[in-house]
């Protein structure tokens, strides 16, 4: 996913997308730039991190390396779940569940627990990257499955 955010903003020719707001109209800091392409290129799954972990008075770089380092570490994890569905589905089948779950948590864990608004009342931009980047995401986990199969 952090190598679809930085060619998407080569793609758009240093365009960083829309500021993202949460639902207070806080204005939303980007993790490699002003603001996020999508709610998960920004430092809202860092404040995530934070809250669930009671961690007291976090800071917008603090919340940036909490959010990368749960990319890393959650994007390895759920990797494993493609690994399961693979043992029980055939391609594309299990891809497209793998997909279907992750999106379905993108898009409720960031209102339930990061406050931004609803995927519906995000703009086109965002949602387009967000769907794409998921999608990456998606197809090089199904790629690492087959390669080690």
């Amino acid at each position: 996913m952090t190598l679809a955010y930085y060619v998407e903003r080569r793609f758009r020719g240093g365009a960083h997308g829309g500021v993202q707001r949460l639902v207070d109209g806080t204005a939303v800091p980007g993790l490699a730039s002003d603001s996020g392409l999508d709610f998960d290129d920004t430092i809202v799954p860092g404040q995530i991190v934070a809250s669930i972990l009671h961690l007291p008075s976090v800071t917008s770089t603090q919340a940036g390396e909490l959010a990368i380092a749960l990319r890393w570490g959650y994007g390895s994890i759920f990797g494993i779940s493609h690994v399961l569905l693979r043992s029980r589905l055939r391609e594309p089948g299990a891809s497209a569940v793998f997909g279907g779950i992750l999106l379905t948590m993108t898009f409720t864990m960031f209102p339930l627990l990061g406050r931004t608004p609803p995927p519906w009342r995000w703009a086109p931009d965002v949602l387009a990257t967000a769907v794409a980047t998921h999608g990456v995401y998606v197809v090089a986990a199904a790629l690492v499955d087959d390669t080690l199969r």
